[in-house]
């Protein structure tokens, strides 16, 4: 693949810098234009008008109540026969009248409860508006912070895709510089044909950018070494075989621990160099042989043996036997060929990985070079999400039949979990 030229990849992040940028100030332009403020509310209705009611229930009663007094004289035959004439329309007229009061009364009650609860409502509506506006207002603020808090987090980080190249440039150019003062020293450079991978100074800038990605940034491996720590700590001189980029050594450095490395990539011996570390550049094996015997207080490999071949690996392991002093300790970690999930996404991905050593066969391979105490420690399991889930007996196993099924089931899965999706790494430790 292709890089695209530096120049290229920031005149194209700015471009679209600027068009996102126009974008969102057209939105927040938009936002800003359709927020008003909330209009009026229409004027309170009136309460309801009784000045006439008294009157009305005053007036509504036309007649007396009873009927009016008849005798048998004259006067009173007259009378009866005039409230026959017109007493029934009086009457009626009398319960109209008190009606038409009773619903006048009842109209005006209502519309006061009325006036009374479109008041409240008024309030509370009036209330949410004000809130409403102030939301608005709010919102149109944060939306301007919005660009000066992006523009800082750019200059905070550079973009990852520019910091990420960035880096892998200095390292090269601290390659190929190294690469110039050995040639100008007459140091010849390593013939194409025998040469290791990763071996020139180039190339080993680029297995730093790879552990970097692949096998997980500093402050992750630093959080997994600190497990040999209390292995360690007693040690009055530890030797860190492919050292890498000196996290290991570090953490003993701040402990107290007196501690060397060694390693093959010179862009690693760089960084631990720059760091303060005591690292020398070289083979692993030469470097040991030239140590007194029984002068090594400690050794450690952190995922560096899968890099041996067999006969270089038994040498090694040989050596260091003669070269530490007894009681010390050993430290062996590798990827766990016991489980093909660490095969398939770790093993196979580094081109510098030569064999995959299996927890039995170092085990025994040390102890044939005459360590004691030997021990085998799982490390990294598999997260969960990753393992073959276990069916529930509980949803099943009452059902005729089925209890067997998932029975068998889980058994499968265990046997399949183990074999495929146990512990990614392991680490042998042993005393000299």
């Amino acid at each position: 693949m292709t890089l695209e030229p530096l120049d290229d990849l920031i005149s194209r992040l700015e471009r679209e810098r600027l068009a996102a940028d126009r974008i969102y100030n057209d939105a927040l332009t938009a936002l800003d234009r359709a927020v008003s403020p909330p209009s009026g509310l229409p004027a309170a209705a009136a309460p309801a008008d009784r000045s006439q009611l008294a009157s009305v229930n005053d007036r509504s009663q036309i007649l007396s109540p009873g009927s009016p007094p008849i005798d048998g004289s004259l006067k009173g035959r007259l009378a009866g026969f005039i409230w026959r004439l017109v007493g029934p329309p009086l009457q009626r007229q009398a319960e109209f009248n008190a009606a038409v009061a009773a619903h006048l009364n009842r109209t005006a009650a209502a519309h006061d409860e009325w006036i009374e609860a479109a008041s409240r409502l008024r309030g509370a509506v009036q209330e949410e508006l004000q809130t409403i506006g102030r939301v608005h207002s709010l919102l149109v603020q944060y939306l301007q912070t919005l660009t000066a808090y992006v523009d800082t987090k750019d200059r905070s980080i550079g973009g990852t895709e520019i910091r990420d190249r960035v880096a892998r440039l200095e390292q090269r150019v601290q390659a190929i510089k190294r690469d110039l003062e050995q040639r100008a020293g007459g140091a010849a450079a390593p013939d194409s044909a025998v040469a290791a991978v990763f071996s020139r100074p180039v190339d080993a800038a680029t297995y730093v950018g790879f552990e970097d990605r692949f096998r997980g940034a500093s402050p992750e491996i630093a959080r997994r070494v600190e497990d040999y720590l209390p292995v360690l700590a007693a040690a009055r001189d530890v030797v860190d075989i492919g050292c890498g980029r000196g996290e290991l050594l570090a953490a003993l450095h701040a402990r107290g621990v007196k501690a060397r490395g060694v390693d093959s990539n010179a862009a690693m011996v760089d960084m631990c160099r720059s760091q303060q570390l005591e690292v020398e550049q070289g083979d692993a094996l030469s470097y040991l042989e030239r140590q007194p015997d029984a002068s090594v207080g400690a050794l450690t490999a952190i995922q560096v043996v899968e890099h041996f071949d067999p006969a270089y690996l038994v040498r090694f392991l040989d050596t260091a036997f003669h070269k530490m002093t007894p009681g010390a300790p050993l430290v062996l970690e590798t990827i766990n060929a016991a489980c093909w999930m660490a095969f398939f996404e770790t093993y196979i991905r580094d081109l510098t990985h030569q064999r995959f050593l299996h927890p039995d066969t170092l085990r025994y391979l040390v102890e044939a070079s005459g360590f004691s105490s030997v021990d085998v420690r799982f490390r990294e399991p598999v997260s969960a999400g990753d393992r073959l889930l276990m069916a529930d007996p509980g949803l099943l196993g009452g059902v005729f039949g089925m209890a067997a099924v998932v029975a068998a089931v889980n058994d499968h899965a265990n046997k399949l979990n183990a074999r495929l999706f146990s512990s990614m790494d392991y680490a042998v430790i042993a005393r000299r």
